[in-house]
């Protein structure tokens, strides 16, 4: 099933997000990466989230590079969740470039169930797991 982004936040490109082959740094894409994590929670939960109250965390992150982006071009980070699991979740994004509506970069993020006080997994709160559903528009 493909990936329907129901989430989308702008990127303001900055110069010195550029490397000196002059496109964007591909270690600068985590950090739109994570701007669009932030939002995109904020949205499902609809409020910022503590960082008292964090049950999740980023175990893994992998990243295609598609096609460069320049200091000149418009993105987006697009974010969705493609599964849920009982202690993990999937989060794919993608940055696309509004004017040619190209995507230029895609990642995929495994999220796990984290109890700060332990410092160990845990399963995915039904909260999480039924603000994901209702945001995504199906059942996981």
């Amino acid at each position: 099933m493909e990936n329907i982004y129901n989430h989308k936040v702008p990127v303001q490109l900055r110069f010195n997000d550029t490397d000196a082959l002059g496109h964007i740094n591909n270690s600068v894409y985590f950090s739109f990466y994570d701007l669009g994590k932030t939002e995109y929670f904020k949205a499902v939960r609809g409020k910022h989230i503590d960082t008292k109250d964090i049950d999740i965390v980023v175990v893994h992150a992998e990243v295609d590079f598609l096609s460069p982006v320049f200091l000149s071009d418009e993105i987006e980070v697009q974010t969705a969740v493609s599964s849920i699991g009982n202690k993990s979740f999937t989060l794919m994004q993608r940055i696309v470039d509004t004017k040619s509506d190209s995507i230029r970069c895609i990642c995929k993020t495994i999220m796990v169930g984290f109890d700060q006080s332990a410092q160990i997994s845990k399963p995915i709160s039904e909260d999480w797991r039924k603000a994901i559903s209702l945001f995504e528009g199906r059942e996981f």
